[in-house]
């Protein structure tokens, strides 16, 4: 990953960070001015009501399910997992590419980040937002899942440690509050920069607050730097581990498909891959659409294509040794799970996990793939699209024909499962859209320490 990400360095020989032409005053007003100054679109109001008629769609699909109990669901014998789970370790693994971005791009020195990361690390936060959702309703009894954390109490009943599902509350708990905490100290000088700006006293005294009393002193960059180098320090792990602790929800069960040691470094590619491709297909649309072409470049578009494109392969690696294993391991339950995939009745679905996946994406080798937009975009649809049929068959298929022949089913989501995901899509794009209108999508000041390097590069 170090090679590649030097040779993602040297990108910058073909196409710059920032495009030649810009000064200090130039990329503070181009950024800021989307928030202060643009005006409101009808295609941004319509995208936000389109977006909120899903948010409700959830409201309602979870109140069913808080009167009815989870049986509104497709969940069955054996199959007791079911969406629920499929859409958690999805979204989880969307929310990666924000800190990797963010936290390790920076640790490397990777100046191409500048433009992309607070978007990114606003992606992570609403998509560990609609994760946190599933397992919390997925309980059965949501009203009482502060039995999960150990908090003190006169019963003196403590959390099972031993269980999964304590792992992941606190795996996810703790990445979204060092996310959120870096991703706010990273705003600070921009908020400042917005507070400055701003000409209405209500919008003036509002980021005022949350700026924090920022002036730009060099004692304030100087624990800024501080602090958020400790913070980018904190979360490096944290991508490593925490989709680590969500693969020990299968690695530790003795079902074929599940109990394999390649999980937690697959689950990490994996969720890299897909966070990559979301990261792709929000910052299309959000250069062309607000112009900030200048600042997101067709190298940004490129390296992360490259990083796309690495992650596939090494995710394309742990199919072909769980393939292998399967085979080379004589255990016959093994076995008949990779003949299942293979023949079954979700067979359809695992091939087009394959074709989404691998084949697809090895259209990313051909440099024109990695610079047309909406080439890259169609890609990165695809590759989310396969993604989510990974874990629908690593969760549904190593459930529904168990150890027994007496044990076996099928599952079939029901409409409140399918309302459920749509409705966690519409709120991640709901929450996207009122981000992109109330703080900047791109950091203003780490942009401008590029300038001295675009203007070397134009002469």
């Amino acid at each position: 990953m170090t090679q590649l990400l030097e040779e993602v360095e040297t990108g910058r020989k073909r196409a710059p960070v920032i495009e030649p032409g810009h000064s200090f005053s130039t990329v503070t007003a181009k950024i800021s001015d989307v928030v202060l100054k643009r005006p409101l679109s009808i295609g941004w109001l319509a995208g936000v009501m389109f977006c909120f008629g899903f948010v409700n769609l959830l409201l309602l699909a979870v109140g069913y399910l808080f009167i009815k109990g989870t049986g509104i669901w497709g969940i069955t014998i054996p199959i007791g997992w079911g969406f629920a789970i499929v859409n958690f370790v999805w979204w989880i693994g969307i929310g990666h590419a924000g800190t990797l971005i963010s936290a390790i791009l920076m640790l490397l020195r990777q100046t191409w980040r500048n433009s992309i990361n607070r978007f990114a690390e606003a992606m992570t936060l609403f998509a560990v937002a609609c994760a946190g959702l599933f397992p919390l309703i997925h309980t059965g009894r949501p009203w009482v899942a502060y039995w999960m954390f150990p908090y003190p109490n006169t019963m003196g009943v403590w959390p099972q440690f031993r269980s999964p599902l304590i792992w992941d509350v606190f795996a996810v708990s703790t990445y979204a509050t060092t996310s959120l905490l870096f991703w706010f100290v990273g705003l600070i000088p921009d908020l400042a920069t917005l507070r400055d700006r701003a000409t209405n006293i209500w919008v003036k005294r509002a980021y005022g607050a949350l700026a924090m009393g920022w002036r730009g002193s060099a004692r304030h960059w100087s624990r800024y730097e501080t602090a958020y180098l400790l913070l980018a320090g904190l979360a490096t792990p944290l991508v490593l581990s925490v989709h680590t602790v969500v693969s020990f929800d299968f690695a530790v069960g003795i079902v074929p498909g599940w109990h394999t040691t390649i999980f937690p470094p697959y689950f990490v590619a994996g969720a890299i891959y897909s966070g990559f491709a979301m990261v792709l297909m929000l910052a299309i649309p959000i250069r062309s659409i607000y112009g900030l072409k200048d600042f997101i470049t067709e190298r940004h578009l490129e390296n992360s294509a490259k990083v796309m494109l690495a992650t596939g392969l090494i995710v394309g690696y742990g199919y072909a040794m769980e393939a292998f294993m399967g085979w080379y391991g004589g255990n016959r339950y093994d076995a008949f799970l990779l003949w299942n995939r293979l023949h079954g009745p979700y067979a359809t679905w695992y091939y087009s996990l394959l074709i989404c996946n691998i084949f697809i994406p090895q259209v990313l080798w051909i440099r024109k793939f990695r610079t047309q937009p909406v080439l890259l975009f169609l890609v990165s649809t695809v590759v989310l699209v396969g993604m989510w049929l990974e874990r629908f068959i690593i969760v549904v298929v190593s459930l529904h024909r168990d150890f027994l022949n007496s044990s076996w089913g099928m599952y079939y989501p029901t409409k409140w499962d399918w309302f459920t995901y749509t409705g966690t899509l519409g709120l991640f794009l709901f929450c996207m859209f009122f981000f992109m209108r109330i703080l900047p999508s791109i950091s203003i000041f780490e942009m401008r320490t590029l300038l001295p390097e675009s203007k070397v590069k134009a002469e």
